[in-house]
């Protein structure tokens, strides 16, 4: 069974950071691109940021471009969201989500419905 598990929410002041993980189990990760997305409160589900399985290549929304960085490390089976000089406006409920590479198609990246499975999603809180 497939699971993802995301960590290392919480709060912080704005122009702090915070790192996020994302736990993969019951597939081999090195198939699968990965996806970051957030959802604030009374908004959609917004893509955030994607990668391919090998690193090459990786995807940002325009409001977190230079202050967000996704990384994988496909041996530890594991995803990362490095989230830098944070603003209230990052305040959401963060997901990790994945999608089988031989059907991944790059202009969807940031498509909920592209993406399956699904963590449950951590909380980043983002105030003074």
């Amino acid at each position: 069974q497939v699971q993802l598990v995301e960590s290392g929410g919480g709060s912080v002041q704005p122009g702090g950071s915070i790192r996020l993980s994302c736990a993969v189990s019951g597939v081999t990760l090195s198939s699968y691109a990965m996806g970051w997305f957030r959802q604030a409160p009374g908004k959609e589900r917004e893509g955030v940021a994607a990668i391919t399985p090998s690193g090459a290549s990786r995807y940002y929304a325009e409001s977190v471009k230079a202050r967000f960085t996704i990384s994988r490390d496909n041996d530890k089976n594991s995803i990362y969201l490095q989230m830098t000089s944070l603003k209230p406006e990052d305040t959401a409920i963060y997901y990790c989500a994945a999608k089988y590479y031989a059907a991944f198609q790059p202009e969807r990246w940031a498509e909920e419905s592209h993406y399956h499975p699904w963590g449950q999603g951590t909380q980043v809180t983002v105030s003074s």
